[in-house]
Formats: structure tokens, C-alpha cells, sequence
């Protein structure tokens, strides 16, 4: 491989870390903002807890996501061998575009679905246009899944809080409390492991595509490396720790509020949905998820106790995402095109 080749796919690598760390940074609200809006813990400890468990989800959840984002996607093959690299470059500026643009104006957008629409825009900006760049099987299971996560982690936050709100009805109001503030740290582990599990891993995949494009390891869409694991993992903590307070008050205070019982139910839902997406290997949003639960958790005490309309903006947000960040990496793509790069 020509040391020019080698340095612009080290410096691909390079900017998929710092999507990484910008991942963890924009969702950090995922995994925290209902531990801080319930003041079981303070921000500081909140993203310091979240980011450790961030850290250790490679260990427990596998790669499986990691393997769809780099084979099931997008057929790089299709596109011209020129272009490959600049494709995954693109995908992730544009994703990154979007990620600061709705970071500045407070909407917890999917950086997960940033990132897949980015890929998806250069790679159809790369092949003239044309949508049989992109493999259906990997399209239909994420493009379900905006639907249906958001639906499950509603369904199990509005369940799980109606559960709890029965067998502790008889329970003091104080002494419930005092339970789920400790329940919270459990619940807020486990949702810090899905996000870690399921955020990281996409990056996982690009910069498997990205060894594959460039042929450095001909098998890493199969057999993901244990540096790539253990280096998104480890950008994603750090940028879970750099904390991403506007969207916090976004998802934590704006949309509904919630006491320690409500935060333990919508981040119990989140978890066990994660989970489900992981092992199922589907690139799931992770911030479709928590908001869903929680406003399932709000719907349980009465349905005005809901925003609904920061709800609708945040839909709105979401229904965006895919095509925003295409269209961004669509134009980085073709300007390097129009300059001959």
C-alpha cells in the first residue's frame, strides 16, 4: 500500500475516533439525564458512572452491530476503489455536521442514524446516484427499528412503572423513594451498558470498513480487531465524560419529570431494549429509546404530564436525521469529485 494510501486511512480512523468521542458527548444525556433530572446523583458523578460502564460494554455485549454497520450496509465493493475511503470519510464528516448542528440547538437527535445516513449519502453520491449501493437486508431492520424502539421502550417504561407503582402501593411514598435512588444506580449502569454496547460498535464498523477499503485486514468486517473494540469503547467514556449538558435539560427536565421511581422504570426500559437491538445486531438509537421510555414513565401518571409538543419537535428531529446527514456527506463527497482530489 502507497504511504499516501496508508496515512488517509490512519486519518479516517482518526476522525471515526472523534465521532466517537463526540457520540459519547452529544448522547451522554442518554445515560444520564434521568439519574441527574431525579438528583440521584450529581452531573459530575452521574457522567463519571456512565462513562465506566460505557467502557466495559465491549466485554459483556460483543460485535454484532459492529458487523452489520460494516458489511450490511452499504456494498462497498460496488464503488469505485478510488473512492471507497473518501466515502467513509465523508459519511463520517457528515455525520459529525449534524451531530454539532443539532448539539447547538438542544435536540437529542440519533448520532446512530447520523452516522448510517452519512455512510449511506457519500456512497450513493459515489455511485452516480444510485440506491443499489445500499444492502436491504442491513436498510430494513434500522429503518424498523426507528419505529420500533422508540414503541418498545415506551410499551416497557409505561409497564414497568405501572408494575412498580402496584406492588409498592401499600409503601410508604418516602420509603419507595429510598428503594429506587439506590435502584437508580443499577438501572443507570445498565442503560450506560446498552449505550456503550450499541453507540460504540458503529463506529466499530466503520473503521472496520475503513481496514477493509483500504485493505490493511481483508477479514475485519467479520472478525472485528480487539484494538477497534477496545479504542471506540474507550473514545466513547472519555466523550461520555466531557458530559452534553444542554441536551441533558432537554431529556431530563423539558420532556416530563421524573422522581427516582420513574427514573429507574425508563431506564430499565431502555436497557432491556438495547439489549434485544444488540444481540439482534440492529444499529439501534439509543436516544429514540430513552425517550420513548420516558415518556412512557410520564404517561403513567396522566398524559398532560408529558410535553408533548417538545415530544413532536424531537420527532421531528428524528424523522430529519437520516436524510440531513446524507445530504451533508452527499456534498463533501461531491466537492472532492468536482476538485479531482
Amino acid at each position: 500500500m502507497e504511504p499516501a494510501a496508508l496515512q488517509f486511512a490512519i486519518f479516517i480512523i482518526a476522525v471515526a475516533l472523534v465521532f466517537d468521542f463526540a457520540n459519547g458527548w452529544h448522547d451522554s444525556a442518554n445515560s444520564i439525564a434521568t439519574i441527574v433530572s431525579t438528583r440521584v446523583l450529581s452531573p459530575l458523578q452521574a457522567v463519571i458512572w456512565a462513562a465506566f460502564f460505557n467502557f466495559i460494554a465491549f466485554a459483556l455485549l460483543g460485535t454484532r452491530v459492529a458487523h452489520t454497520i460494516a458489511s450490511d450496509m452499504v456494498d462497498i465493493h460496488q464503488i469505485e476503489e478510488h473512492w471507497r475511503l473518501w466515502v467513509l470519510l465523508c459519511g463520517l464528516m457528515g455525520a459529525i455536521a449534524w451531530d454539532v448542528l443539532t448539539w447547538y440547538v438542544g435536540l437529542p437527535t440519533s448520532s446512530s442514524h447520523a452516522l448510517v445516513g452519512g455512510y449511506a449519502g457519500a456512497a450513493i453520491a459515489a455511485h452516480h446516484g444510485s440506491f443499489t449501493v445500499l444492502e436491504p437486508s442491513g436498510w430494513i431492520k434500522t429503518v424498523a427499528f426507528i419505529f420500533i424502539s422508540p414503541l418498545a421502550g415506551l410499551a416497557l417504561g409505561y409497564s414497568i412503572m405501572l408494575g412498580i407503582l402496584w406492588i409498592f402501593r401499600q409503601t410508604a411514598p418516602q420509603r419507595v423513594e429510598a428503594i429506587f435512588r439506590r435502584g437508580q444506580l443499577l438501572s443507570a449502569a445498565l442503560y450506560s451498558l446498552g449505550h456503550g454496547g450499541a453507540d460504540a460498535q458503529k463506529t466499530m464498523g466503520i473503521i472496520a470498513a475503513v481496514l477493509v477499503a483500504a485493505r490493511l485486514d481483508l477479514v475485519a468486517a467479520r472478525h472485528i480487531p480487539l484494538w477497534v473494540v477496545v479504542t471506540c469503547n474507550l473514545a466513547m467514556a472519555f466523550g461520555t465524560l466531557s458530559g452534553g449538558w444542554r441536551i441533558v435539560h432537554t431529556m431530563g427536565a423539558r420532556l416530563t419529570r421524573l422522581r427516582p421511581v420513574g427514573g429507574f422504570s425508563a431506564e430499565t426500559a431502555g436497557a432491556l431494549t438495547l439489549g434485544l437491538a444488540i444481540f439482534g445486531g440492529i444499529p439501534v438509537s439509543t436516544t429514540h429509546t430513552i425517550a420513548g421510555a420516558i415518556v412512557g414513565v410520564g404517561a403513567v401518571r396522566r398524559l398532560h404530564a408529558v410535553r408533548w409538543g417538545v415530544a413532536v419537535t424531537i420527532v421531528w428531529a428524528w424523522v430529519l436525521t437520516i436524510p440531513g446527514a446524507a445530504i451533508m456527506a452527499a456534498v463533501g463527497l461531491l466537492t472532492a469529485k468536482a476538485l479531482h482530489v
